[in-house]
Formats: C-alpha cells, sequence, structure tokens
C-alpha cells in the first residue's frame, strides 16, 4: 500500500508539475484564454498558493476580466498576512480600469495595514515596487522602521533610491545598513560601485566621500575608515587609501593584512612610490618574522626593477644582509630565490647564481619548495642556452608534482624551452597537453604559443621566420631587447604577408613599451590595426594601444576612441569588460 501511495503521490505531482509549466507557456506566449484554463484549475487544486492566485489575476487582466479579478482579489481580503499586498493589487487592477478613485484608495489602505501590522511592510512594499509605485513603497518602508525600529529595510530603500536616480539617499540607505549588518558588507561595496567611477572629481564620489568623512566625525567607527579606504582604492588614490588604513590598524593591529592587501594592489598597478611605503610600514610594524620577511621581498623587487647597473651592488648588499640577520632557511627561501634570480638576470652572474640555488636545495624543504627552487634554477639555464640541463630540472617538477599548478607551469617552460631550440613538434605536442590546463594562465599562454607554431610551421616547412622569432623570443627573456628587437626587424622587412609578420609587429612593440619608447610601439600597434586587420591579435593591439595614449601620451581623447572600438567592434575579446569601464571613465560617466 506504501509503495501505491507514493506512486500516486510521484504521478500527482509530475502531472501538477506539466500543467505549471504549460500554463506559463500558454501566458508568455500571449495565449491567455488557455493560460486562464490552466491557472484556474491550479489555483483550484491550491487555493493558499499565491503566485497561482496573482497569476490568474494577470491573466484575468490580460483578458480585460477587470470584475473577475477584482471578485477573486476580494476573495483573499479576509486573510489577515495578506490584507496589505492583496490591496496594492486591487487598487492596480482598478489603476488599468482608470478608476484613480478606487485605486488611490486601496493603495492607501494597503499602506494603512503597516500600522496594526509593520512586519507586512516587505510584502507591501514588494507589491509597490513590482508596480514602480516607488514612493509608495519608500513610504510602506519608512513608515514600518518608524513603527518598529528593529526593523531594516534600508536595502530596499537603498534600490528604489538608486532607481530614482536620488545618490546621496541611496548611499546613506547602504551604507545605514551596513551599520548594523556588516556581514552585508561586501555586496553593499558591490552595488555601490555601480554608481561611482575612478575619478575622484566624479559627483557620485564626491557624495559619498562627504557622507563617510561626516560619519567619521560624527561618530567614530572603523567601518567608515574601511568604506573611505575602498573609495579611495576605486580612484586609485592610494595615499589617501593608505591613511584610513593607518587608521584601522591603530585601533586593530592584527589587521596588518589589510595593509598587507593594499600594499600587493599598488605593486600590482605599479604605484611604485606608495608601494614602497607600505612595505616599509609592515617591516616597521609588523611582529611577525614572515609579514616582515614578505615586504622585504617585495620591497626589493620594486627597487631592482628601477635601479640603474650602478645601484645594482647596494640592493645585493641588502639581499646577504637578509640572509645574516635571518638565515638561509624556509622561511627566506622566497628571498633566496629571488636573489638567484637577481645573480642572474641582473648581475649577469649565472654560476653564482646556480651555485647559490643548488645551496637552497639542501635545507630540509617540502615538495612543492623544491620544486619552486628547481624551477628557477631551469630559468637560469635557459637564460644560459643550457637547454637540456633546464629541461632536466622542468622534467623533474613534472614527476614529483603531477597534476600541479607549478607541475603545469613547468610543462609550459619545458615546451617554451624545446621552442626555443627550435624543436617546434616537441613543443607543440607539450602545448596541446597544456590547452587542457585548470590554470587558465597557463592555458592561454599555451594556446598562444601552439598557434604561433602551427600556423608558422604550416605556412613556411623550414621555418625560417619562426626559428627567427623564437631567437628573438629568447633574448627578450634574456632581458637583450636591443638585440631581439632587430632580430624582429629582419623579420618585418622580409614577406609583408607572412604569418607571423602580426605577432612580430606585437612582440616588438612590446619591447619598446618596456623601454618606454612609446611612439615606436604606437607605431607597431597602429600597422598592426591598420594591415592585419582578420589578425586575432588586432583586440589585443588595439586595447594596447589605448592604453599607451591614456597612460604614456595623455591623450585621453584618443584612448577613448579605442576603447570604443573594442566595445563596439570586438565585443567577445578578453579586454571589452575593462575597456567598457575604461570608456565610461574617460566620458565622465557616473557608473550605473
Amino acid at each position: 500500500m506504501r509503495i501505491l501511495a507514493l506512486l500516486l503521490f510521484l504521478l500527482c505531482y509530475s502531472t501538477h508539475a506539466q500543467n505549471d509549466i504549460l500554463a506559463k507557456e500558454y501566458f508568455n506566449k500571449g495565449e491567455f484564454d488557455k493560460a486562464l484554463v490552466s491557472y484556474k484549475k491550479l489555483y483550484q487544486n491550491n487555493k493558499n498558493n499565491k503566485n497561482y492566485l496573482l497569476k490568474l489575476v494577470k491573466t484575468y487582466q490580460q483578458l480585460k476580466q477587470y470584475k473577475e479579478a477584482e471578485t477573486l482579489l476580494h476573495s483573499k481580503l479576509n486573510t489577515p498576512n495578506n490584507n496589505g499586498a492583496y490591496l496594492v493589487e486591487l487598487g492596480y487592477n482598478y489603476e488599468l480600469q482608470k478608476d484613480t478613485i478606487n485605486s488611490k484608495l486601496n493603495y492607501s489602505k494597503a499602506l494603512s495595514t503597516i500600522d496594526t501590522n509593520p512586519n507586512m511592510a516587505y510584502t507591501v512594499g514588494r507589491a509597490f515596487e513590482n508596480y514602480s509605485l516607488l514612493d509608495k513603497a519608500i513610504a510602506t518602508y519608512e513608515k514600518a522602521m518608524t513603527l518598529k525600529p528593529g526593523l531594516n529595510f534600508n536595502m530596499q530603500l537603498a534600490r528604489i533610491y538608486g532607481e530614482q536616480g536620488n545618490i546621496e539617499k541611496m548611499f546613506n540607505s547602504y551604507i545605514n545598513f551596513g551599520e548594523k549588518n556588516k556581514a552585508y558588507i561586501s555586496n553593499i561595496k558591490r552595488s555601490i560601485s555601480e554608481f561611482i567611477s575612478e575619478s575622484d572629481t566624479n559627483e557620485n564620489n564626491s557624495i559619498l566621500r562627504k557622507i563617510l568623512l561626516k560619519k567619521i566625525q560624527l561618530e567614530p567607527n572603523l567601518l567608515w575608515n574601511d568604506m573611505l579606504s575602498w573609495l579611495f582604492i576605486q580612484q586609485k588614490d592610494y595615499n589617501k587609501a593608505f591613511t584610513q588604513e593607518k587608521a584601522i590598524y591603530k585601533r586593530e593591529l592584527e589587521s596588518i593584512s589589510r595593509i598587507q592587501e593594499l600594499a600587493l594592489i599598488t605593486k600590482k598597478q605599479k604605484q611604485n612610490e606608495i608601494s614602497k611605503k607600505i612595505f616599509q610600514f609592515i617591516i616597521d610594524h609588523s611582529q611577525e618574522v614572515d609579514d616582515r620577511l614578505g615586504a622585504y621581498y617585495y620591497l626589493l623587487q620594486i627597487e631592482t626593477e628601477e635601479a640603474t647597473e650602478k645601484e645594482y651592488k647596494s640592493i645585493q648588499e641588502k639581499y646577504l644582509m637578509l640572509f645574516k640577520d635571518q638565515g638561509k632557511n624556509l622561511a627566506t627561501l622566497d628571498l633566496q630565490i629571488a636573489y638567484g634570480h637577481f645573480l642572474a638576470f641582473y648581475i649577469k652572474n649565472t654560476n653564482e647564481a646556480i651555485a647559490f640555488l643548488k645551496e637552497s636545495l639542501k635545507l630540509e624543504l617540502p615538495k612543492f619548495k623544491v620544486a619552486k627552487v628547481k624551477l628557477e634554477l631551469g630559468d637560469i639555464l635557459v637564460l644560459e642556452e643550457k637547454f637540456n640541463e633546464a629541461l632536466i630540472y622542468y622534467t623533474q617538477i613534472q614527476r614529483s608534482l603531477k597534476n600541479s599548478t607549478i607541475s603545469q607551469e613547468a610543462r609550459f617552460k619545458v615546451a617554451k624551452t624545446s621552442y626555443y631550440k627550435g624543436d617546434f613538434k616537441w613543443a607543440e605536442s607539450q602545448l596541446k597537453i597544456l590547452k587542457a590546463s585548470t590554470t587558465q594562465l597557463t592555458a592561454n599562454d599555451a594556446l598562444d604559443l601552439k598557434l604561433l607554431i602551427a600556423d608558422n610551421r604550416q605556412e613556411d616547412s623550414l621555418q625560417v621566420n619562426l626559428k627567427k622569432y623564437a631567437k628573438a623570443d629568447l633574448l627578450a627573456f634574456q632581458n637583450r631587447r636591443e638585440e631581439s628587437i632587430r632580430i624582429l626587424n629582419s623579420i618585418l622587412d622580409t614577406d609583408k604577408t607572412a604569418v607571423i609578420i602580426p605577432q612580430a609587429l606585437m612582440k616588438q612593440a612590446q619591447l619598446f613599451k618596456e623601454k618606454q619608447d612609446y611612439e615606436s610601439a604606437r607605431k607597431n600597434y597602429e600597422r598592426l590595426i591598420e594591415d592585419y586587420k582578420e589578425s586575432i591579435l588586432v583586440d589585443d593591439a588595439i586595447y594596447y594601444l589605448a592604453e599607451i595614449y591614456a597612460q604614456s601620451l595623455a591623450q585621453p581623447e584618443k584612448a577613448k576612441l579605442l576603447y570604443e572600438k573594442i566595445i563596439f567592434d570586438h565585443a567577445d575579446s578578453i579586454y571589452f569588460v575593462d575597456s567598457r569601464k575604461k570608456y565610461r571613465a574617460l566620458r565622465g560617466d557616473a557608473i550605473n
């Protein structure tokens, strides 16, 4: 009997679900007569289902059967918990008949229900919102919060104020909600971000800044410092963000992680001066050795990027002083790897770098840390063009940490090293495997290199240009930019129809940019855009050219036109989202 009952229940449930789908389909197609029959049946079988009731009402309204809708709604007005929302529905039913007297009367009655039951404000307010009766929805939520201060409809109010364009009230509502519901701060920031831009002169940014500064003056709360710091980060005003983060740190010493996060943001944005200040602050104030060592690591990276050859000796001394103070152990391993890289790629002392890193391998290290050292050793051997020795280290990583991120990176380096050697067939076989890599960056790099090899192997059986390009690529890896640029010129001076020309233009433009020769980079990008419109690199060239105009050549109007070109002509580009954001910022939009 139990099995039979279960089967009957499942059969009824399945039939009911099918009828529900069918009714929706009829309604969506505009077949309202058929929808009416279906919704009548569904409602008859489940009179407590509010959705079926409202769908039946809407179907009546589509058929202009307003009296039937009115009768149905009146039948529900005796249900105390639902009076308010159904009164809104009834008011709207009168509005559809252009009976403004009765519509206003029922809307007023709906609002009055909050006097006796403030908890019903959400359903009444949402009913008003559904019909874009936003002022009435605001009145509903505000009335409920006045009658029962424990209720908090600030999120609903913020959303409505945003729709109305009342930015100041919207910001205040979001902030008031966040003050009592700190778990929602991330959601609030995400909502607010739609209404601000990267420009500190944007009106909405100014409104939010004034609200938060006033809050700090009236009632000190670290939440306001947090919000203000976040706003300054959106505006890329990192000095002011740092001021707020220091204020938070003074009251919550454990919040050093926030300052570390800001330091990494500024480093990624290449804001070196403020980056150095923040990392130095971490060194001076953190009680944790790991925090200080991490700050030293990034500080030395920035100093190395900025240094001239004459300053390398000073940087080397800083590394050696750190090892003297902190020792060569697991805690300083990242610094040891960085020092090995510095010795090889900047001091050009590869023998000392290899010897130093081999000493690091003698420490008791976990497998992952061993792999990091071997990865750097492999890179140094590639720098020396000792390709076979480099391949040994990369292969060891693959075998010891199968399927890990670092193993995939090592496999990519195997492919890249084979490509440098001119062994394109083996490189391509490794890249095919990496196309499915779980690490998106590795997968993208692998796909780009695979396409480069495959396209040019097919075009030129001797792979003359591909070998030249691989050599130029290797020279760029070795920081021998001028030599790399010359070889790329030799490719560009040959057959202008060669498949490899767009890649050569792009590679050379990147090298010019690294040299801060922005005019030469601009010419390359423009040639690629103009002469190779069908190239898969054309959206890259447009975006990079826009970046040069915006950041290096101080020509924002030209940058704006190029971002616009990405938006309208290359909607599938990976640069689409960034281009739209930067275009709007240059146009001075209040983003919404």
